[in-house]
């Protein structure tokens, strides 16, 4: 896999997709973020993600702890440094984030645009086959397309984190009775043409142990940017001394 030149990262500041969900929350995604200190985080049915600073200090745990609630189960992004004493690790995977900047983007004549009606079917089609979560707002992040046989909804996929200058594309999955039939690829290659036409890069993050599909996205296109790690931690409770709830 080959990676991204050094000569391409920024040396006075961490690239946006090093903390995405960050950047996100603190650029397109501003109008949903819900803050506490330096924490922000979606709400609850559009996407589980909280952000933290790159390298939290005890208040920004104390905040994302009063933000989420005693007990919660937090997944994060972008922070290499433990939790606190008191905090448990409920989860931690290997990951890789992959960027699109080589990807042959093409529209697709039987992608539609999917709609909040559609949720429902995207909900059904996500518990079926488990590609991440998906949550009844989670259209809100971005497009999402989906190509439907007889009328039901076999395959979608579409926009989630949004630093600046890229978009992650997400929520990738076939129905298993139409899986071997390019849908995926037709998908993805679509949906990164939107994403091309607002002058950004498309990028993604894959479970490291998801060879099929990290196969699939690098013969697209896509190369290896950087391992990232998939980590879920329990908010203590009671809640952490100075850190009262909302």
């Amino acid at each position: 896999m080959s990676r991204i030149p050094a000569s391409r990262q920024d040396p006075d500041r961490r690239h946006p997709l090093d903390n995405p969900a960050r950047w996100s929350l603190t650029g397109a995604h501003a109008h949903l973020a819900e803050r506490r200190g330096n924490v922000l985080r979606y709400p609850v049915d559009v996407s589980p993600f909280v952000a933290l600073p790159e390298q939290p200090d005890t208040a920004d745990w104390n905040d994302m702890a009063a933000l989420a609630g005693p007990g919660a189960l937090v997944p994060l992004a972008g922070v290499s440094v433990p939790p606190p004493r008191g905090w448990e690790v409920v989860r931690r995977g290997a990951g890789v984030q992959l960027v699109g900047d080589g990807l042959a983007a093409a529209l697709d004549d039987e992608a539609v645009r999917l709609q909040p009606s559609d949720v429902p079917e995207m909900l059904a089609l996500v518990a079926a086959t488990k590609p991440g979560p998906f949550l009844p707002r989670t259209i809100e992040l971005g497009t999402y397309l989906g190509i439907r046989r007889n009328g039901v909804l076999v395959a979608m996929a579409g926009e989630r984190l949004h630093p600046p200058g890229w978009t992650e594309v997400s929520a990738v999955c076939t129905d298993s009775a139409f899986q071997g039939q390019g849908l995926a690829t037709r998908l993805v290659r679509a949906v990164a043409a939107g994403i091309r036409e607002r002058g950004e890069t498309p990028f993604l993050h894959a479970a490291a142990d998801n060879t099929n599909a990290i196969r699939l996205y690098l013969s697209l296109g896509f190369r290896f940017r950087r391992e990232a790690t998939f980590l879920a931690v329990r908010v203590p409770d009671p809640l952490p001394e100075n850190a009262p709830a909302t």
